[in-house]
């Protein structure tokens, strides 16, 4: 059978299935009420309680509210205990963020991450048989299909790009030409950046890709590998003491990356039983994931520290976001034309305000912005987030 963002391509793989998210979900509404597959979940700093510990199989959803103090996340897990079947980040204190999901049946794993560090608070979880099965209609059914198609090759795409890119950029670096490869850094990043809720889903693949010095364990032994590590020593003049890498060096995080990248290429292109196929909700979820992108780094200037080509960054999310909306739009307007004419129009009004910041074929750097012009950009971010966050629940409704 074709593998579908459900199901492992590797025993290691972390699979994209893609998660949807609300900011400020009531956690007072009638969505658990008798419906076996609308879970609630607790966050604390020291529990993660769910509702239930079962669930039929089809559309789950997960409101996932922090009790706790710190920053938490929620993780569905598969078997293994790698393979992310979905998730919601950065969920504040107080806050509540759902999940929607399509799950077939089979063992998982709930997990809670509260300071989003660690392996979390995991539990078994499980989904039994169900007999019951949604009623697809022929129409449905053609617009279900074309959007599947359409976003598998607008992600093999953009990865193919991504390599052909990624290869020119880490031969200029190990050659020393530093002034063309930092004209090509964010370019070849835009089409990871369009694709990274598919991309960083791999989760033995994005670490190695695309992990933020932040982000590494430095003190558990942890190696920091890929585009912002070669970022840092293109650009080192904000870091305080730095060595260059020696050419060896160089040449040795260059391979690597060129080698993660070709990986990721390997896995999104594969076919046969291999092949990569794209549910609807996981759709509808990429665009929203996407936009989570924007929200959560990329507006604040952290995702490249040391370029500071973060709106390069934000347009990419964007995009891809836009074109995983469109994909089910025609699905959308069938089923809720009032949320597709809102959601379309605050795309366009993000759009309009983001090419505000152009400069020639790019964008000025992120040190060049405001705090006035960020606070106009996530406002606009934001007033696109909270409808977005409906559309998974509407096209599988």
């Amino acid at each position: 059978m074709r593998k579908t963002l459900l199901a492992s391509v590797a025993a290691l793989a972390v699979v994209p299935t893609l998660a949807a998210c609300t900011e400020n979900a009531s956690s007072g509404d009638d969505r658990q009420g008798g419906d076996a597959r609308a879970l609630s979940v607790g966050s604390s700093a020291d529990a993660c309680e769910l509702s239930a510990t079962t669930a039929p199989a089809g559309t789950l959803s997960f409101e996932v509210t922090n009790t706790g103090s710190d920053v938490t996340e929620f993780y569905l897990l598969g078997s293994d205990g790698l393979r992310i079947v979905g998730e919601v980040e950065n969920i504040g204190p107080n806050l509540t963020k759902l999940l929607t999901v399509n799950v077939p049946q089979g063992d998982y794993f709930t997990a809670c991450k509260p300071g989003m560090v660690g392996e979390g608070i995991r539990a078994a979880f499980t989904v039994t048989h169900s007999e019951e099965e949604q009623e697809v209609s022929a129409s449905d059914q053609e617009l279900i299909d074309q959007a599947q198609a359409n976003y598998r090759a607008y992600v093999q795409d953009q990865s193919a790009q991504l390599l052909e890119k990624t290869e020119q950029f880490v031969q200029l670096y190990a050659d020393g030409k530093d002034d063309r490869a930092r004209a090509l850094y964010p370019v070849a990043r835009e089409h990871w950046e369009r694709i990274e809720t598919v991309a960083e889903s791999f989760g033995d693949l994005d670490p190695k890709t695309d992990a933020r010095e932040a982000d590494v364990d430095f003190a558990a032994g942890e190696k920091w590998t890929g585009w912002h590590r070669i970022e840092k020593d293109l650009w080192p003049q904000d870091a305080k003491g730095y060595t260059a890498l020696t050419p060896a060096e160089r040449a040795t995080y260059a391979e690597d990356l060129r080698a993660n990248v070709t990986e990721l290429d390997q896995r999104i292109q594969a076919t046969g039983a291999d092949a990569l196929t794209y549910p609807i909700d996981a759709i509808a979820n990429g665009s929203i994931g996407l936009l989570e992108e924007v929200a959560n780094g990329k507006i604040t200037g952290e995702e490249e520290a040391w370029s500071h080509t973060d709106l390069w960054d934000f347009q990419a999310n964007v995009d891809g976001a836009r074109v995983a909306y469109e994909g089910v739009q025609g699905l959308l307007e069938a089923k809720d034309p009032e949320l597709a004419t809102e959601l379309t129009g605050k795309f366009d009004a993000l759009q309009a305000l983001l090419d505000e910041y152009r400069d020639g074929d790019g964008f000025v750097l992120y040190t060049a912005l405001s705090p006035a012009d960020t606070k106009k950009l996530t406002d606009a971010v934001n007033a696109l987030s909270e409808p977005l966050s409906q559309l998974t629940a509407a096209v599988t409704s």
